[in-house]
């Protein structure tokens, strides 16, 4: 029985100088994979369509052949980060105003999930092309959308999205990226006389 008793506190005292001198764990925040992305690069889009613009050699255009789809209707696609930037066209037949708030229900549509959205107005005067362009933060479905326009004849939406879940956190660098893209797609941007 004495020995019994002697077991059994030895036994406790190793058990607790093994337990004393583990290291406590700390849970360390989560972490994101580091992102490579493509030196900046651009390709001059040119087609039947009756405006020009650059955009990047890193994304792949493809037309919209959906039911509803119109000439001129096609997605920036960049396979490497599973984004896709979605642009359609409209001829206005004295139409502006109706067409304008369209676009911009579409934008504040994502106020449900958006903790804000902020509008940065455009203007080349010389080449008539208007515009605004969307800053939508938070956990929206879309990010950046803009608005095109020479106010008489033509009309052109973007809207940016990514085949993910939105998380800002995760997707802030990979948003700030593209935003510069979409920066670079306005400032090129011509319609064609």
């Amino acid at each position: 029985m004495k020995r019994r008793k002697i077991e059994i506190i030895i036994l406790a005292g190793l058990l607790s100088l093994f337990i004393s001198c583990r290291e406590k764990t700390i849970p360390r925040p989560r972490g994101y994979f580091r992102i490579d992305f493509p030196e900046k690069q651009y390709i001059l889009y040119d087609t039947s369509c009756p405006f020009i613009f650059e955009y990047p050699a890193y994304g792949k255009i493809s037309y919209d052949l959906s039911d509803k789809a119109e000439p001129c209707w096609f997605n920036l696609y960049f396979p490497s980060f599973r984004a896709t930037l979605h642009i359609s066209y409209k001829k206005l037949k004295g139409n502006l105003p109706l067409i304008v708030k369209e676009a911009n229900d579409f934008v504040y549509s994502h106020t449900i999930k958006a903790d804000a959205i902020s509008e940065q107005p455009w203007y080349n005067r010389e080449e008539r092309v208007y515009g605004i362009l969307y800053d939508i933060k938070g956990n929206a479905a879309s990010a950046i959308q803009f608005v095109l326009t020479d106010s008489l004849n033509h009309f052109l939406r973007g809207a940016l999205y990514f085949s993910s879940i939105p998380n800002e956190d995760s997707l802030a660098p990979v948003i700030d990226f593209f935003r510069k893209d979409i920066v670079h797609f306005i400032e090129s941007f011509r319609w064609k006389n």
